[in-house]
């Protein structure tokens, strides 16, 4: 059995071998003026590539209980000029940036992480403009190198039965090689 490591600490040039932020954030829809929030950012990995997509007339709320890498994040948006981002230390089970005014709330390989994911999904529920997508990209249940382990891990099916039992209707379910999987929900 491999040693896994954490995803989110390998370097952006190695992960973005297995992941194309703007590539999947263009294809589950995100566009200028859009409302996108990233729970669970970690150090903006998703959360840069939306904030530029959206432009200056959108919006990008971000969330991490880690306070250092919310710090980071703010560090590499000040870098670049990006102004269009609202950034929280908090867990997502205590966390409703506001009522419907989301078009995208997006979990990037997290969801499992959370001590109370139902509560999590509800709370995105709450953020969802009508119409708006809760995106849940994840790993897949299988035995690799990379990511938590395979006990901690939810499957594709799961993750929709969350969604499901949340009160969201699953769109598509997709997979994303070599070790992710794509849940799209609308309300």
């Amino acid at each position: 059995m491999h040693e896994h490591r954490c995803f989110c600490r390998i370097p952006e040039d190695e992960r973005r071998k297995w992941q194309d932020p703007e590539a999947l954030l263009a294809d589950i829809g995100v566009k200028p003026l859009s409302v996108f929030m990233d729970i669970g950012c970690g150090d903006g990995f998703f959360t840069l590539p939306a904030a530029r997509i959206v432009g200056a007339m959108g919006t990008v709320y971000a969330l991490d209980i880690d306070a250092v890498d919310i710090g980071k994040l703010k560090e590499k948006a000040d870098a670049e000029g990006l102004h269009n981002l609202t950034l929280k230390i908090d867990k997502a089970e205590d966390t409703v940036f506001c009522q419907a005014c989301a078009d995208f709330v997006f979990f990037g390989i997290d969801l499992h992480d959370f001590a109370d994911p139902a509560k999590v999904l509800a709370n995105a529920r709450k953020m969802l403009k009508p119409g708006g997508k809760v995106v849940d990209l994840d790993w897949k249940k299988e035995e690799m190198e990379f990511g938590p382990p395979l006990a901690k891990r939810f499957s594709e099916e799961r993750a929709a039965q969350l969604m499901e039992t949340a009160g969201f209707t699953v769109e598509s379910v997709k997979e994303i090689k070599p070790y992710f999987y794509l849940v799209i929900a609308r309300p």
